[in-house]
């Protein structure tokens, strides 16, 4: 029966095609919709008048609706139907998309925007299930390089189109723009897409209202901490060790609910599969250092070599496209038999070369033409990494299980992101505060080079109109500044090293998955 209704699924020729196209564009609105607005929020502060702590709550809210829903969507697929939940997705997100370009203050833009992630999150693995379904067997790692194209190439598509969009526009219209593709993949999707026959739904008595409520609190707050853990002094903070407390009570309140419900929301008997632990667990990592490089690259360029934000954004895209190409080669290479864990093995170690390269070329001056070969690199070390991990995670897995991993993948994928930037936002700031001390502590006032660069300094801020001491002054500040710059560079440095070291530690994980006789067929999702 299971076997007839995947035939039933599969599709060819032109309504594959605009089922794909479709799909993958949807996956895309919903990356590129979680880093546009972060070269928005300036233009966003002003016209809305807040606070810096308020405007940091339009990212805050969307990727809290995200990690949310992403673990529902397998049950809720089943609950509506995959298509018309698919469809009504689309039409949230795309609703929310014009309500948040239409807000009037911050609040309501927070609102809409957390509205517009629980949109905008369903449609990452709904695509993902749908793209694989509409492909045979044979093809379907193929199918997942093709999903990837979109999820590896969002997030670095952000930055440059938000600065181009802002620049030429005004901030509204990051969210105006998704409208257009909404409605078009709405028509799309209750054209083309087929759902698949589900078992009886519940009735409302039977929905696991408790586990929603507790998997929403335990997300929900540890979103929040890690969003919002450097910037309030962490645990010096109330709401921060608040929130962790109720993180962790909602995180044993919610495993204890799905493991003796008898309708859980989410199936956590799937993660007894070592393969899908093991591959959670990598993909944990793959966002981790795909998030936390995507957020360290514009800070530096922009705060410490004084580019614009769309000149940041656009430094990324050449390694994006490296990776969009290398996705159907590796797509080739699983249909061939090639084992997926040597591949991430590889991934992993060409990531570790990045890291190490970039390493070695950041300075206070560091040009364009040092970090180009370095980000190809890098979207060689993407490309040979988000199918091979996702495709192995799944691999032992069947039937409607596949969905319930591939649910799992995605939620600890964004996870890895969330504390990749907390993590990574934090040892900046502390490393910097290390560094400055260190070279402060190594610079004899006495020297004759230093007094000599003070002097020059003085000099050439009397030669302005200022007095002596106003010059003294000035130019004590310029040495500061200096020395705050080039430590906040050698802080960087070690960000990537560190960052380095967690992938190379993370090779041996990789040969512990079992070798499986299963066909890789993530579309089972949702059966």
């Amino acid at each position: 029966m299971a076997i007839t209704q995947q035939e039933d699924l599969v599709e060819y020729g032109f309504r594959r095609v605009i089922i794909t196209i479709t799909a993958v564009l949807c996956a895309l609105l919903e990356i590129v919709d979680t880093t546009i607005v972060n070269v928005a929020l300036t233009n966003m502060r002003g016209s809305l008048g807040a606070t810096l702590t308020d405007i940091a709550w339009v990212i805050t809210a969307y990727a809290i609706a995200n990690v949310i829903i992403i673990p529902m969507t397998s049950w809720l697929s089943q609950q509506f139907g995959r298509r018309n939940y698919f469809a009504a997705s689309i039409i949230l997100f795309t609703v929310a998309s014009f309500l948040c370009g239409n807000a009037s203050n911050i609040w309501e833009l927070v609102i809409f925007r957390f509205i517009q992630g629980l949109g905008g999150g369903a449609l990452l693995v709904t695509a993902q299930t749908i793209i694989t379904e509409s492909y045979p067997t044979e093809k379907r790692g193929m199918a997942q390089a093709i999903y990837g194209m979109g999820v590896i190439v969002g997030p670095t598509l952000g930055p440059p189109l938000g600065g181009y969009i802002v620049d030429n526009f005004s901030w509204p219209y990051i969210f105006y723009i998704n409208i257009p593709i909404g409605i078009a993949a709405t028509f799309l999707t209750l054209s083309f897409v087929k759902s698949p026959k589900y078992g009886n739904k519940l009735s409302a008595n039977q929905v696991d209202w408790w586990g929603i409520i507790t998997l929403s609190a335990f997300i929900g707050s540890l979103q929040y901490v890690l969003e919002h853990g450097q910037q309030d002094d962490w645990f010096n903070n109330t709401t921060i060790v608040t929130l962790c407390i109720v993180s962790f009570v909602g995180l044993l309140l919610f495993l204890w609910r799905e493991l003796t419900y008898e309708h859980p929301i989410v199936n956590l008997s799937v993660l007894k599969d070592s393969n899908l632990q093991i591959g959670i667990l990598l993909g944990f990592i793959l966002g981790f250092g795909l998030y936390g490089s995507t957020l360290i690259i514009p800070i530096y360029t922009q705060s410490i070599l004084g580019w614009t934000a769309t000149d940041a954004g656009l430094l990324l895209i050449p390694g994006s496209i490296t990776t969009a190409f290398m996705m159907p080669f590796v797509g080739r290479m699983i249909q061939k038999g090639v084992p997926q864990k040597y591949m991430v093995a590889f991934g992993f170690g060409v990531f570790f070369l990045f890291t190490y390269w970039m390493y070695t070329v950041m300075t206070p001056d560091t040009g364009v033409e040092h970090f180009y070969w370095p980000l190809i690199l890098r979207g060689v070390g993407l490309g040979l990494l988000f199918v091979p991990i996702t495709t192995l995670s799944l691999s032992s897995l069947k039937g409607k299980e596949i969905g319930e991993g591939a649910a799992f993948t995605g939620m600890m994928r964004q996870l890895g992101g969330s504390f990749g930037v907390a993590i990574i936002t934090t040892f900046i700031s502390r490393f910097t505060q290390k560094h400055r001390i260190d070279l402060i502590g190594n610079i004899d006032p006495t020297r004759p080079e230093v007094q000599q660069k003070i002097n020059m300094l003085q000099k050439s801020f009397v030669a302005k109109g200022y007095t002596p001491n106003e010059a003294l002054a000035k130019a004590h500040q310029i040495f500061e500044f200096s020395i705050i710059k080039q430590s906040t560079v050698m802080s960087y440095m070690d960000i990537f090293l560190y960052l380095g070291v967690i992938f190379l530690c993370s090779i041996p994980l990789i040969f512990l998955a079992k070798k499986t006789k299963n066909k890789i067929n993530p579309a089972d999702a949702m059966h």
